[in-house]
């Protein structure tokens, strides 16, 4: 009995031994049934974690092809031959072309490239060309204003005397009522050019010296003039230089100094008459209506600019050249009709003015601008009027 007590006891270090055992068989257990649901978890929250998967992407717009824009065309024919044209016209369509950025192009043709100049009025009016630039006289306008355009005699003294006349005097306003009785053509603007002198190929001292002399003129000066014994000749522009080479023209009454020397004149005269019938020239740019109607507002006033800018350049061009060339050209020799006999042309104009006011009511109000215009300026005096 005490053997067996003995042999069944244990000693604590046995018994240590033994808890050890039980310990790690517990814990081998748990850990058994603790991997696969950490497996699990670890597995579902990598499921959850992960990115949705992407929506397939959508196919790409196709890309939108803005038309090309026609630009609107014209067709703008000038009463100036290319010299000329090179001042009086060109830098201003130029810069409309460039400014207005392919929405519109104008085409510029000099004098007689697509109709002769006293067919243009007819070919604008019937859509052949767009645009002129002329005065009304030159291209056989029907308006009955069209006598005051180009060179009516002693009607003006400076060049700024006809932008004075056109936007403070009511010029304007009866130039667009003359044309707005016209149908297919619009008046768009009037301008000065150069005066109106005599370049002939022998000296003028007198008015006895004109008679008989063919001269290449404006159709409303020519008959003016024709009271002083000066026969009118109507030549295309470009004729004109080759005309005074061969003695079929004696000289021109169509311009100033300046473009005496620009177009080619100067080579083809020998003398220069410093009296004028007229300090500037009154020309006008005109559109077909139709045309014109077709032209957005905001290209309409960019053609209202650059005509502008077209007027503005001639009254320096021309004011400063006719001043350089009388003083330093050495083409033309200078000669000059006394005062006192050249008084009696003036007289003349009077008279003519009479004449034309008697055609329209119209013509008779444009009349009585002028005398009221040309009174006020004498009464101003200097530097006005001298």
């Amino acid at each position: 009995m005490n053997k067996q007590l003995k042999l069944s006891a244990e000693t604590p270090v046995e018994t240590g031994a033994r808890e050890r055992r039980k310990f790690l068989q517990t814990a081998s257990l748990a850990a058994a049934v603790a991997v696969p649901t950490l497996a699990g978890a670890l597995v579902g929250c990598s499921k959850a974690e992960e990115p949705a998967p992407s929506a397939p992407a959508a196919p790409a717009a196709p890309a939108v092809v803005t038309p090309k824009k026609t630009p609107i065309k014209w067709r703008l024919q000038t009463y100036a031959g290319a010299a000329l044209g090179a001042h009086v016209i060109k830098p201003a369509i130029d810069a409309f072309n460039k400014a207005a950025n392919g929405d519109m192009v104008i085409e510029l043709f000099y004098a007689d490239q697509l109709v002769p100049t006293g067919e243009l009025f007819r070919a604008m009016q019937s859509g052949t060309i767009d645009a002129v630039q002329s005065d009304d006289d030159s291209i056989a306008s029907p308006a009955d204003v069209a006598v005051f355009g180009g060179y009516f005699p002693f009607a003006t003294r400076y060049s700024l005397d006809v932008p004075t006349l056109f936007s403070q005097f009511g010029l304007d306003k009866i130039w667009a009522e003359s044309y707005g009785e016209i149908k297919d053509v619009t008046w768009l603007s009037a301008g000065a050019w150069d005066p109106c002198h005599f370049a002939t190929k022998t000296p003028i001292n007198s008015l006895a010296d004109l008679k008989g002399k063919k001269v290449f003129t404006f159709p409303t000066a020519g008959r003016f003039l024709s009271r002083f014994g000066v026969v009118p000749v109507t030549l295309p522009w470009e004729d004109i230089e080759m005309a005074l080479r061969t003695g079929e023209l004696d000289g021109v009454a169509w311009s100033g100094i300046t473009e005496d020397y620009t177009v080619g004149w100067a080579d083809g005269t020998d003398y220069f008459l410093t009296n004028n019938i007229s300090g500037a020239w009154i020309g006008s740019f005109f559109a077909n209506t139709k045309a014109w109607d077709a032209v957005p507002e905001h290209l309409q006033t960019l053609f209202r600019l650059c005509m502008d800018s077209s007027h503005y350049y001639r009254q320096y061009w021309y004011w400063g050249g006719e001043a350089k060339l009388r003083t330093e050209g050495t083409k033309l020799k200078l000669t000059s009709i006394p005062d006192d006999e050249w008084a009696t042309v003036e007289i003349e104009a009077v008279k003519f003015w009479d004449e034309i006011a008697k055609t329209s009511p119209r013509a008779a109000q444009v009349v009585q601008i002028f005398r009221d215009y040309n009174a006020m300026m004498q009464k101003a005096g200097k530097p006005y009027r001298y």
